[in-house]
């Protein structure tokens, strides 16, 4: 005998995975696959990238480098430590707050060139979790992460970011890592926006130093 109470709840469980599997089949590499992901991250505008750009020289010097394969700079002892604690702090993160640990590059609902690998999404998109481990102490993100947090949210299409610090001293964590929520602000994507698609246009540029 049917049952039209089933068909609603149907319709929920339907509309949920589609919301899942929108951003999922924007997925174009994995940084578990370093070749491929940083192949796919120089063909567009990263969080990174869009953290960058505060200015037109600091534009044309990151299009230089996109298009002569990048600035050279292969990390150092913070950005190792970095790499060290992030899937402990990632660990505490899905623990506390249900939000997994994720390697993917995302490109935007409407521009393949917008890129963005947050370090934690949940299973609807639409909360992100960026990690940090820093030497000094702070409150709220600086302005560079601000950006690169406003970045991922619009390339995923989410709502909301926990960002998470783990202060350090000599590279020794100072107890549990430190958070705050950011929300999304459309004006400051706006913004990231129409700077990207500037920064694409001097990446199509032929090379000829900055």
């Amino acid at each position: 005998m049917h049952n039209p109470q089933l068909d609603l709840f149907s319709d929920v469980e339907t509309v949920a995975e589609t919301a899942e599997a929108a951003h999922i089949a924007r997925i174009i590499a994995r940084s578990s696959d370093r070749v491929t992901w940083l192949k796919m991250r120089a063909t567009g505008v990263t969080a990174t990238d869009a953290a960058r750009l505060t200015s037109p020289k600091a534009m044309q010097s990151l299009a230089w480098e996109k298009r002569t394969g990048g600035s050279g700079f292969s990390g150092n002892r913070y950005t190792d430590h970095g790499r060290e604690r992030e899937p402990f702090i990632a660990s505490w993160v899905a623990q506390r707050f249900g939000v997994t640990s994720s390697d993917a590059l995302f490109h935007a609902e409407q521009e393949r060139r917008h890129l963005a690998t947050p370090d934690g999404v949940n299973d609807e998109g639409t909360i992100l979790c960026e990690i940090k481990t820093t030497s000094k102490p702070f409150r709220r993100p600086p302005a560079n992460y601000m950006r690169q947090i406003w970045w991922q949210q619009y390339v995923l299409g989410a709502e909301r970011t926990l960002f998470v610090w783990e202060q350090h001293r000599d590279f020794v964590p100072l107890g549990e890592p430190q958070y705050v929520w950011i929300d999304r602000n459309d004006a400051e994507i706006d913004v990231l926006v129409k700077r990207a698609n500037l920064l694409l246009e001097a990446m199509s540029q032929p090379s000829t130093g900055y």
